[in-house]
C-alpha cells in the first residue's frame, strides 16, 4: 500500500536557542557521560529527599529507569530541526515519550509539560499526544475520534493515531525515530517508516524531553540538526 502526502515547505528561522546558536551540523544532545545540557523534573523529587532521579548515564547509554516519573528536559529551546533518537526497552516493553516545543512545567496533572508528545509506547511509537498544546493531522476524526470531545488536557481526546502499525522492533533492539519540526509542522518517522505528519501546531519551538513513565528505556543516540526544510523524499512508505 502506498501513502503519499502533499504539504508545504515553509522556510524560516533555522535554529533558535536560549544562548546563541551553532553551524548546521548534526549535534549531539547526549555525551554519553553525563546528563550535561539537560535538567530532570521529577514531582516526586520535590516531596522526598530520598526518591532517586529516574535518568541515568549507564554504560554510555542515556536511561529513563521510569519510575518516580517525570521527565529530563533540554536547558536551551530549539526551532526548525531534526531530532534523531535510538532507543529500545531495556527488558519488559511499556510506555515513554519524546516531547517536542515542551515549555511550561507540570501543566497538565501536575506532571507533563506544555507539549506535543510523540509517543514512544512499544507499539504505538510514532502517535501524537496534545499536552495543553494543539496540532491538526489528515483524516482527524478517523484517527483522533469525535470532534465533540476534542481537547488538550483532562478528559478530552488528545490521542491523535499514527498512520502505521507494526513499525517497531522486537523487544530489546534499537529502534530510531525522527521528528522533524518545522514552524507549524511536525513530521515523524520510526525505522524508516513515515508514520504520522502534523500542522496547524500551537506552538513552534520549546524544550524537548524524554519521560520517565513506567519503563525502562536506553537511549544510545539523540541527535539534533538545524533545518531549512522537511523531507520531502521521505513521506511515502511503498
Amino acid at each position: 500500500m502506498k501513502l503519499t502526502f502533499t504539504f508545504f515547505v515553509i522556510t524560516g528561522l533555522i535554529f533558535a536557542g536560549t544562548v546563541g546558536s551553532f553551524a548546521q551540523k548534526p549535534r549531539s544532545l547526549f555525551n554519553g557521560k553525563d546528563l550535561r545540557g539537560w535538567h530532570a523534573d521529577v514531582p516526586a523529587m520535590d516531596k522526598d529527599a530520598n526518591a532517586r532521579n529516574p535518568f541515568i548515564v549507564r554504560n554510555g547509554l542515556l536511561v529513563s529507569l521510569g519510575t518516580p516519573g517525570g521527565h529530563l528536559i533540554t536547558d536551551k529551546v530549539y526551532k526548525n530541526y531534526r531530532i534523531e533518537v535510538q532507543y529500545r526497552f531495556a527488558g519488559t516493553p511499556g510506555n515513554c515519550g519524546l516531547l517536542v516545543h515542551a515549555s511550561t512545567p507540570r501543566a497538565l496533572y501536575d506532571m507533563f509539560p506544555k507539549s506535543i508528545e510523540v509517543q514512544i509506547q512499544h507499539t504505538n511509537a510514532g502517535d501524537f499526544w496534545c499536552i495543553q498544546e494543539d496540532i491538526e493531522v489528515p483524516d482527524m476524526e478517523a484517527r483522533r475520534g469525535d470532534k465533540a470531545r476534542w481537547g488538550i488536557n483532562g478528559d478530552k481526546l488528545r490521542k491523535i493515531e499514527r498512520l502505521l502499525q507494526d513499525v517497531e522492533n522486537p523487544v530489546g533492539e534499537w529502534n530510531k525515530m525522527v521528528v522533524e519540526c518545522l514552524e507549524d509542522k511536525v513530521f515523524v518517522w520510526v525505522n524508516g517508516k513515515f508514520v504520522n505528519n502534523g500542522f496547524n501546531c500551537t506552538v513552534r519551538s520549546g524544550h524537548i524531553a524524554l519521560q520517565a513513565e513506567g519503563s525502562e528505556v536506553e537511549f544510545r543516540k539523540v541527535e539534533l540538526t538545524p533545518i531549512k526544510k522537511l523531507s520531502a523524499d521521505k513521506v511515502s512508505n511503498d
